[in-house]
């Protein structure tokens, strides 16, 4: 898993002026926290926290007042609703070889049996534990050929070496449903009955 290394500013206003001050500055503020240290508040490059962060689980060298340099892992972005910009990030501080606790993608590949079945993706990303510089962006599942009624569990999942499962090996993370039928409206159903008679 690659770094993006970020330059960050520490900063010491703190409330909604200062935040849209920052923000105007196309910069987002963020906290640092973890390993029992003070939160530290700090500003960040908008444009490029924004490309970083369309890695899941992306790993950030941060290169702090040029003073220090941390690793950092997302841990809750917010953005706005409507425009979809970044308004603050929280991010866990790291260290190499530690193991952490993330949520990956399950991503999809191949075909369902015939038939119009639906697939349900009863969890959307699959919590594992992992080294924080070594955190798979995604796992893949094969649904080729599965069933109405058949379930892939989280234990059925191929995981890297070094990760391992942070949640039930028998949870439930795919499931293929039966198709629908399609029932005709009645008042349709009862004409064409009386047209088949005349």
């Amino acid at each position: 898993m690659s770094e993006v290394k970020l330059a960050a500013e520490t900063r010491t206003e703190f409330g909604k002026g200062a935040a849209r001050r920052i923000r105007r500055a196309s910069k987002v503020p963020g906290v640092l926290y973890g390993h029992g240290s003070d939160p530290l508040h700090l500003t960040l490059p908008g444009h490029d926290l924004l490309l970083a962060l369309r890695t899941p689980n992306v790993l950030i060298s941060l290169d702090i007042d040029g003073k220090t340099n941390e690793l950092a892992i997302p841990k809750a972005v917010q953005r706005d609703p409507l425009k979809g910009f970044l308004e603050h990030v929280d991010l866990l501080l790291v260290k190499r070889g530690e193991k952490v606790t993330v949520e990956i993608p399950v991503h999809t590949e191949g075909e369902l049996a015939a038939g119009g079945n639906l697939l349900e993706h009863v969890l959307n990303a699959l919590p594992v534990e992992a080294e924080a510089t070594h955190i798979p962006e995604a796992v893949t599942v094969s649904v080729e050929g599965l069933e109405a009624g058949a379930s892939v569990l989280a234990k059925d999942i191929t995981l890297p070496s070094g990760v391992t499962l942070a949640v039930d090996e028998d949870a439930v993370v795919l499931q293929v449903l039966a198709a629908q039928a399609e029932e005709a409206p009645e008042g349709e159903a009862a004409e064409g009955e009386e047209a088949a008679e005349a």
